[in-house]
């Protein structure tokens, strides 16, 4: 008789099965180093590098050596320069986010995020009456859906700044567009507080270790 061989190299070993895969848990902490720097310089820009302020310090700087014109153009410059390190960091989270949604379709993916968004809608359909756990759970589940639309929002409107002769979007048009990602970034930032917040509560609750597990992977 033929032997049937597992699927999963990890069917055998319980002991190595991961509660996050590797994937999940670099893709978790590359996206949190890529967003925090983009906000930083977002925040760098609005604050010790702003236009206004920068032309009134180098025009006190330079006495009469140069015009108004001139020190708002080395201003502009030196926001530029940030911009543009502004500009990677949305390239960086763009290419992240590609990867996580081809994951998210994969079907040979265990982590998949529409699986496990099924699963709890389902698991919160059959207990929802009993059990507090499948509420917390696919709450959860729809606050990362809302994050990864929010996601998919800053990269879609970021890339059409970036290219907007390319794409043939007008000024006012652009100017629009900007208004919008910055509104999403500070939505953002609110999830990410409250995310924050979340795993505070749980690690001090009912789930110990949660920070741990997204580096280490945990156990099942």
């Amino acid at each position: 008789m033929a032997i049937i061989e597992p699927l999963r190299n990890d069917i055998g070993h319980p002991a190595k099965l991961k509660k996050h895969s590797r994937f999940i848990r670099l893709w978790h902490w590359l996206n949190l180093l890529v967003i925090t720097g983009s906000l930083l310089t977002v925040l760098l820009n609005s604050t010790l590098l702003d236009v206004k302020s920068n032309t009134k310090f180098i025009l006190q700087q330079s006495g009469t050596s140069i015009t108004a014109q001139q020190a708002k153009d080395i201003a502009h410059g030196m926001e530029d320069q940030i911009w543009s390190i502004h500009i990677y960091f949305g390239y960086t989270l763009a290419a992240l986010f590609l990867f996580r949604l081809l994951s998210a379709f994969s079907p040979s993916t265990r982590q998949g995020f529409f699986g496990n968004l099924k699963s709890a809608y389902q698991a919160y359909r059959k207990h929802s009456k009993e059990s507090h756990a499948a509420l917390h759970e696919f709450t959860v589940k729809c606050l990362y859906l809302i994050f990864y639309s929010l996601l998919a929002i800053m990269v879609i409107t970021g890339l059409a700044m970036t290219f907007d002769q390319e794409l043939g979007i007008s000024k006012t048009v652009s100017h629009s567009i900007k208004g919008f990602h910055g509104f999403c970034m500070y939505l953002i930032l609110i999830f990410i507080l409250v995310h924050i917040v979340g795993v505070l509560l749980a690690e001090r609750k009912e789930s110990k270790g949660i920070v741990s597990d997204m580096i280490n992977g945990g156990k099942t």
